[in-house]
């Protein structure tokens, strides 16, 4: 990812970012019952770094297989890229917890951007005291071996009802979690800012008392001339 792009992405919201991909056709990029442990964080952005689940058949998943060193969970934590997203398919299932408060912890010390599941995470209070942006559907407190075996690492996924590709960019913050299609991150980063920035005027002119008809959306040349003045004002 582009440093521009990063930090284009880490001052715009998820909405805004639903609203500019939906201009380029894409209708489902929001990750669906997924929330933030800590909704005060700044925004998390990084590429997608994926582990996917499958149902657990009891015969090849009992507890002594994390003693193998390449088990894709274990694999996954240590091997998710610096400043990457760890995305994870746990097919909407929050019985059994995709993770725990140590292995969100070996990510955070390793500098990772931040963790997603479609399921749930088990220690969730441990880990919403972390400062870590962490993503989930609700406190789960089996190990997720009891539903859960993992399976593959770094493959395309599902997660929350969208399809998930390693590179892909996601931004999470207090509302959720969207994924970006790697091709189109910088220019979808380059609109969301400027639309940031008109809808900044719109708040705080709606603030003030006026209509939303002929500025949100500007069809009123007044509203225009408001704006960019404001803008420049501003300085933004």
């Amino acid at each position: 990812m582009n440093p521009p792009t990063r930090e284009k992405l880490m001052k715009v919201s998820t909405a805004t970012l639903c609203t500019a991909l939906f201009k380029r056709g894409l209708r489902n990029q929001f990750i669906q019952d997924v929330h933030p442990l800590d909704p005060t964080l700044p925004n998390m952005v990084g590429e997608a770094f994926t582990l996917r689940y499958m149902p657990a058949r009891e015969d090849l998943n009992p507890i002594t297989v994390f003693n193998d060193r390449n088990h894709p969970q274990r694999q996954a934590v240590e091997q998710c890229p610096v400043g990457a997203v760890l995305l994870m398919d746990s097919r909407k299932d929050a019985r059994a917890a995709s993770a725990g408060g140590i292995l969100v912890s070996r990510l955070m010390k390793r500098g990772v951007a931040g963790v997603v599941t479609d399921g749930g995470f088990r220690d969730s209070p441990d880990i919403a005291r972390l400062g870590f942006p962490a993503y989930h559907q609700r406190p789960s407190a089996p190990t997720n071996l009891t539903l859960h075996q993992a399976i593959d690492i770094n493959v395309p996924i599902g997660c929350g009802d969208v399809a998930v590709w390693p590179g892909d960019v996601v931004v999470g913050d207090a509302e959720g979690v969207i994924v970006i299609p790697a091709a189109m991150a910088d220019e979808v980063a380059a609109e969301a800012t400027e639309m940031t920035v008109f809808e900044d005027f719109v708040q705080e002119k709606v603030l003030e008392g006026r209509s939303i008809l002929g500025l949100y959306p500007p069809t009123d040349e007044q509203s225009r001339t408001e704006f960019a003045a404001w803008r420049q004002a501003c300085g933004r």
